[in-house]
């Protein structure tokens, strides 16, 4: 079957989804498009989508017949009533992170999924399709015994001046929260956070660099280095130190080059040039969930553990050092 999509929110990457859907993926067709901006669901529906229905409300588009599942790509704060009003509907749902912008509003959209009885919301944590990060947890799980220790960083080249604090966290590292515990197999118990001495383009409101330490239930110790304004490009780095070896995660694939006298390959300055590859095959894992009736992937209950983890590490950078606990519910069989 052609599974027959709604977009919800046009904007980068919801027409960027839009794109990928109706050019380059199989399965599916964008039927439906929304977004407060109507002029951005007309521009997708002219350049992208010429058979798609613009409707007013995200809310129409979910209700309506013509709509088998939905993608939600819009303003993070509408998330949570729109992935509710798909499940209430029945309708698997692909949703960008955040799954709702507080562990609360994480939190209700599981209930309502685990009460519907079936799963059907995918999160839209790209990491875990990327080739290097798959390849990572094969040697993780087969080869370098029990983890230890995890060394990793996030860096980008520069963020815009309303970028705080704790964005660095819930807007950043959220995709390190998620994709460490999936490589790892095991939650979070502890979160702590160090400054060191600020870099010269962070601002009174933005303390950057900064190192995230995580405990997880199994005694593996995690750092995580976020610096958003590293100037140099756009760099993700993994290490996992287990108890027989060491894993890297892979380099993206770049030409190494000698030329005047240099020995060098260039780095990458776009996360979306970083991550291009596995939005393609998230989302047509979620097209063939759909087709299915269900979901499949990253799902409710790991966005809201990402949400419950965020807190506490926003709380850990208030706490100066300090540990914070992160203390998680019990888990629906749902999940399992």
């Amino acid at each position: 079957m052609t599974v027959r999509i709604g977009v919800i929110g046009t904007g980068a990457i919801g027409r960027d989804h839009a794109r990928r859907i109706n050019q380059v993926l199989g399965g599916a067709t964008v039927v439906a498009l929304s977004d407060v901006n109507r002029a951005s669901a007309e521009a997708v529906k002219s350049d992208i989508a010429p058979d798609a229905a613009i409707f007013t409300t995200g809310e129409e588009l979910i209700s309506s017949p013509d709509v088998d599942a939905v993608l939600v790509t819009s303003w993070g704060a509408t998330h949570e009533q729109y992935v509710l009003a798909a499940i209430a509907a029945g309708k698997p749902c692909f949703c960008e992170k955040p799954l709702a912008t507080t562990a609360d509003g994480a939190k209700r959209i599981v209930d309502a999924e685990v009460a519907h009885g079936k799963r059907l919301v995918q999160v839209g944590f790209m990491r875990r399709y990327d080739a290097g990060y798959v390849a990572l947890k094969q040697f993780v799980d087969t080869k370098i015994g029990a983890p230890i220790m995890v060394h990793a960083a996030h860096r980008n080249p520069a963020v815009p001046e309303q970028y705080v604090t704790p964005m660095a966290i819930h807007d950043t590292m959220i995709h390190e929260i998620d994709v460490l515990r999936w490589l790892l197999d095991d939650d979070y118990i502890s979160a702590r956070v160090l400054f060191p001495r600020s870099a010269a383009r962070s601002h009174a409101k933005l303390r950057d660099p900064q190192i995230v330490i995580l405990e997880t239930a199994k005694g593996t110790i995690i750092d995580v280095e976020i610096f958003v304004n590293c100037h140099y490009g756009y760099d993700i780095q993994c290490e996992v130190v287990g108890e027989d070896g060491v894993a890297t995660l892979p380099e993206p694939m770049a030409i190494q080059t000698r030329l005047g006298a240099k020995l060098q390959n260039d780095i990458l300055t776009d996360w979306k040039d970083r991550f291009i590859a596995s939005y393609d095959v998230e989302l047509q894992d979620f097209i063939n969930a759909a087709a299915k009736g269900t979901a499949a992937g990253p799902n409710s209950w790991d966005g809201y553990v990402a949400a419950i983890t965020s807190d506490a590490c926003v709380a850990a950078q208030e706490a100066e050092g300090g540990a914070v606990a992160i203390n998680l519910p019990t888990r629906s069989a749902l999940y399992n």
